[in-house]
């Protein structure tokens, strides 16, 4: 039997994967697999094993069973391999404060081996809405400017697949939107995106499918529209629907940012 071709294979493909510590399993036996040029949600309560998936996906974690593919190669015999084709940004943004946005854009492209660094660089500011704070110190930053940053770092050398392990927690609403933004305007160029957030409006916002981990396992996997038809019809009644504390937000300081960024420290410390 011929093989599929990789373009055609999911990015990412797990099959039974077991992990335990001292005792205590974590994952039982985890299925999935994430399509081309989609996001994919994976939630769960903390706990339920899914910054141990994500570990073991970006090969910093040995499984103790099952198997898995990153972009055709298996983590634990192809690690370099693997590390090549996949970036990983976890909860807090891994930028340099000292330096500036495009200092720690052209230092990555530089560690990775990319021709013409600054062009690079310069490429990634402007994808990312970071053009006009390219030169200002990252600790001038806020929240969202520093997460969007640490996006653009994680997709130099355009990596297959972006393992996002609850990126947008302790980011006000307005950056929250600023980085979904830019992880749909991944998929949307064909990267494989694995998300795991707690926020389900996060998932319902982004996620082509979503799966739901708990004690470990998968509970369910499917569709958007495939998991809301696991619960019964709704009723329909008439409310008045109150607007949400977001919404309030939100319609202040308006969904994107229209005037200069705030970077007075008071400003810049609660945002981080």
């Amino acid at each position: 039997m011929t093989a599929a071709p990789a373009e055609r294979s999911p990015a990412i493909r797990v099959r039974g994967l077991e992990k335990s510590y001292r005792g205590h399993r974590v994952l039982r036996g985890v299925d999935l697999d994430v399509a081309r040029g989609s996001v994919f949600a994976l939630l769960g309560e903390n706990g339920a094993g899914k910054t141990t998936l994500v570990r073991i996906l970006a090969t910093l974690l040995p499984a103790d069973a099952g198997s898995c593919l990153i972009d055709g190669a298996d983590p634990m015999r192809h690690p370099e391999r693997v590390r090549r084709s996949i970036s990983l940004t976890g909860q807090f943004a891994a930028v340099d404060e000292i330096l500036t946005g495009r200092e720690n854009l052209v230092l990555i492209a530089r560690l990775r081996r990319a021709p013409r660094p600054r062009a690079v660089a310069d490429d990634m500011l402007e994808r990312f809405s970071l053009a006009d704070a390219g030169g200002r110190r990252v600790a001038d930053y806020s929240g969202g400017m520093r997460r969007r940053l640490d996006l653009a770092m994680s997709l130099i050398g355009d990596p297959a697949v972006v393992l996002l392990d609850e990126p947008t927690t302790g980011l006000d609403p307005r950056a929250r939107i600023e980085v979904w933004d830019s992880v749909r305007a991944l998929a949307d160029r064909g990267t494989a995106v694995l998300l795991t957030t707690q926020y389900l409006e996060e998932a319902e916002r982004l996620a082509d499918r979503a799966a739901i981990l708990h004690a470990g396992r998968i509970l369910v996997e499917g569709s958007l529209e495939e998991l809301r038809r696991l619960v019964p019809s709704p009723v329909v009644e008439q409310v008045e629907k109150q607007p949400t504390l977001e919404d309030v937000f939100l319609s202040l300081v308006g969904p994107e940012r229209t005037g200069p960024e705030r970077t007075d420290p008071e400003s810049t410390e609660e945002s981080a």
